[in-house]
């Protein structure tokens, strides 16, 4: 909702308020600022002044010094780099102090060795249209030390987030009201409050009583329909609203005035009286907006005595019905509609407006006849006529709050006796509410919301400010659960994957059928397994996934097309499928996945590029989980260039693949992509596992370097595993540094391939012999020989 401080300044003195005074006393009230935006000159600060001298600057070619008047009897200094004045000219001049738009607050300053006491300005710097370039040159009748905003228009306007239950500060003089309580400031005395009297009406008749229960009608004869006078235009336009012309101008700004949504009809288009009724099945209604809805007998229709639908109660009005340019006389509905019903249909012809985002949530009873009697009364300022002396009713305003008691014990309970009993009642009485014998309090009609004593209690605390509870610590330690647990692993999987360059990504839940032929589930899918949306919104949303690496794939096309060098991608979170070809259904899981692709670092002159292959991937398994002995086995999945299983110890985590070439060319990748995803069940076990301390050596070591030929399909791994299995104490580390194969079968069988493997041993107790080392070194060899038919060369 749009506020306007100049108009909410018609209701409450807010001089010497600032603009972030009103944002931090809202927003502790619980009302949330969305924005604020300026028009016009908004601080008072800003003042205007004469130029009495103006000197070249001692330091500076483009600076003057000038002496100005701001009407404080003693000139003021300030520099200036404006050329377009002359010596006895009026400008604005921003004194310490004043906060020019975009939050810039002027404070003296020294500009080059000379003492600054304010700001001269131009037109943009206060927040006015832009004009010519340097100064705003003032008219001489402007009076010297008043504030520059009382000669132009100017206002801030407030975005306010009310919320569902406060639906008495959707109104100006709501929010007046509210603001009345916190600053505990008199509200001005208000010209709208002289009421038309009323009487039965026996031209309205209200069939459906639990849907209204009070409606009100009067008559304006005479009326010329035209433009709005400029302070109406200009209301409206401040809060955003398009002035349409003076009737219906009228009835929009007692709606943002005091809250109460009214409908003006033309009454040559009402065929006698007015009936508030149930729509019939099927009925259909044209809106002013042009679209036409079929309603049901749940809608609540004003009609005229001959069943055609004038208006949508509390919606909208019909399009027939509607003052124009010809009209002459007017009906001026103001009524209270039962605000289930209204929001009821609203949802369900999709129809929204103003009145129906008010009434849904709840106007004020007692406000029906008084918005009624301000918008006679303004229709008759500006546009004629003559009006009815009464304004005639049907049914009864309702009673929509009760007395409650206020329990002073649980009120010391809850703010630990920091509010005294006589400031509680005090800012009851602020709030409107009255008291009664025995302890209680009857709450005004516009406060529906307050029902129970805890209500009372919150807006005793809300407008006493919770810095005046004093704080207690009441909070013990609780053991960490499964929950906590499973949370803190996947803090620390984030942060590790974040220090190796990864970005993550939340993608949607649901794929399409083509997204699933990317999918790498930790077992394969089977015909039936993957879960299906009965009545998809799209094509692209029809399968739960299965995997989130469709996602991730995703997610580097789109990067891709920006054209993105290097993509390092993850995500954690559920899978979904069926298992055994459906017979096991609805399995829900959680797994991490991420893609690598690209360039490992920027190219440059120092530095060519390289591609990101599978021993990077590996790199970042064993940086995610240090120490775990991580391996890669090699298994075929349909679908994938190459794929493996990724191993920690003897437990199958996850599964790594790289895409098909030509996937990877549909994607617009110049390089490989590989992706990976893992059990985050099993990742969660490891990382929350208790680490190995191990202490630092205390003796040196030694290293033994061998080349070994064997078939090119022996596989790195069974070269690892043969070499933990014999379990050597020595042996602290081996590994592989060098691999030499010709396919041309020149200088080494074209099946065969040379490994170059450095060994590092090493005691903890003591200083190794090179014999020790030799024959710990010759155990190994003889390993490998006898069950890998290793030759060393």
């Amino acid at each position: 909702m749009r506020i306007s401080l100049d108009w909410l300044s018609t209701h409450l003195d807010l001089a010497g308020r600032s603009i972030r005074e009103i944002d931090a006393l809202l927003t502790d009230a619980g009302i949330e600022v969305e924005g604020i935006e300026t028009r016009g000159v908004a601080s008072e600060r800003i003042v205007v002044a004469r130029i009495l001298e103006a000197v070249q600057h001692p330091n500076a070619d483009r600076l003057k010094v000038t002496q100005v008047d701001a009407g404080e009897g003693a000139p003021r200094q300030i520099v200036c780099g404006a050329r377009n004045y002359q010596v006895g000219d009026k400008v604005p001049c921003a004194l310490p102090g004043a906060e020019l738009p975009g939050g810039f607050v002027i404070r003296e300053a020294v500009m080059r060795k000379v003492e600054s006491r304010g700001m001269l300005c131009s037109a943009s710097e206060i927040g006015l249209p832009e004009g010519e370039d340097g100064l705003l040159i003032l008219p001489e009748e402007a009076e010297i030390g008043r504030p520059v905003m009382e000669y132009f228009d100017s206002d801030v306007l407030l975005d306010l987030e009310v919320t569902p239950n406060r639906a008495d500060l959707l109104s100006h003089s709501g929010l007046a009201r509210e603001l009345a309580a916190l600053l505990d400031t008199p509200l001005k005395e208000s010209p709208n409050a002289v009421a038309i009297p009323m009487a039965p009406a026996a031209s309205v008749r209200l069939d459906a009583p639990d849907d209204c229960a009070f409606y009100s009608l009067i008559r304006i004869s005479g009326v010329k329909v035209g433009e709005s006078p400029d302070w109406l235009k200009r209301r409206l336009e401040s809060i955003g609203l398009r002035p349409i012309h003076n009737v219906v101008d009228v009835t929009n700004f007692v709606l943002h005035e005091l809250g109460q949504p009214l409908h003006a009809f033309d009454a040559a288009k009402v065929d006698g009286g007015v009936v508030v009724r149930r729509a019939t099945d099927g009925e259909a209604f044209h809106a002013l907006d042009g679209s036409t809805h079929r309603l049901d007998s749940s809608d609540l229709l004003i009609s005229d005595a001959s069943g055609s639908a004038l208006a949508l109660a509390g919606v909208m009005g019909g399009l027939a019905s509607g003052v124009t340019a010809a009209t002459t006389d007017i009906l001026l509905e103001s009524a209270w509609f039962r605000p289930q019903g209204i929001r009821a249909t609203s949802r369900r012809t999709g129809l929204s407006s103003d009145s129906s985002y008010r009434f849904e949530r709840g106007v004020d009873p007692a406000g029906v006849i008084a918005a009624a009697s301000l918008a006679v009364r303004l229709i008759l300022e500006t546009a004629g006529g003559t009006a009815e002396t009464v304004i005639g009713t049907a049914g009864d305003p309702p009673v929509v709050t009760r007395p409650v008691t206020l329990d002073l014990v649980k009120l010391d309970q809850l703010t630990g006796g920091s509010i005294a009993h006589d400031e509680a009642a005090r800012i009851l009485r602020r709030l409107g509410l009255e008291p009664l014998d025995g302890g209680g309090w009857n709450v005004p009609s516009h406060r529906a919301d307050l029902q129970r004593h805890i209500d009372l209690v919150e807006e005793i605390v809300r407008v006493a400010g919770l810095a005046a509870i004093p704080s207690r610590t009441v909070g013990f330690a609780m053991p960490s659960s499964p929950v906590d647990v499973a949370a803190d692993a996947d803090r620390v999987l984030r942060q590790r994957l974040a220090a190796l360059g990864f970005h993550e990504c939340q993608t949607i839940k649901l794929v399409s059928d083509v997204q699933l032929a990317d999918a790498l589930p930790l077992r394969a899918l089977q015909q039936g397994d993957a879960i299906r949306v009965k009545l998809p919104l799209s094509e692209d949303h029809a399968v739960l996934r299965p995997s989130l690496v469709p996602g991730l794939v995703a997610a580097a096309a789109r990067n891709l097309r920006h054209q993105a060098a290097s993509l390092r991608l993850f995500e954690l979170g559920r899978v979904f499928r069926h298992s055994g070809g459906g017979k096991a259904r609805d399995q829900e899981s959680e797994t991490l996945a991420f893609l690598l692709s690209g360039e490992c670092a920027p190219t440059g002159w120092s530095r060519s590029r390289r591609d990101a292959d599978v021993y990077d991937l590996k790199g970042v398994l064993e940086a995610m989980l240090p120490k775990r002995g991580v391996r890669l086995v090699p298994r075929e999945r349909t679908g994938f260039a190459l794929a493996c299983d990724i191993k920690a110890g003897d437990q199958n985590i996850g599964v790594f693949a790289r895409l098909l070439p030509a996937r990877e060319r549909s994607l617009d990748a110049v390089a490989p992509v590989f992706v990976a995803e893992l059990d985050l069940v099993k990742l969660r076990k490891l990382i929350a596992a208790p680490a190995a301390v191990v202490e630092l050596p205390q003796f040196p070591g030694s290293s033994r370097d061998v080349a070994m030929e064997v078939p090119t399909s022996l596989a790195n791994a069974e070269i690892e595993q043969a070499i933990a299995a014999h379990n050597e104490p020595l042996l602290v580390d081996s590994v592989c540094f060098d691999v030499f194969a010709d396919p041309d079968g020149v200088r080494l069988a074209a099946d065969r391939k040379s490994l170059a493997y450095r060994f590092h041993y090493r005691a903890a107790d003591r200083t190794l012999t090179s014999a020790e080392v030799d024959a710990a070194h010759q155990g190994v060899l003889r390993l490998l020989e006898q069950r890998l038919g290793v030759r060393f060369r």
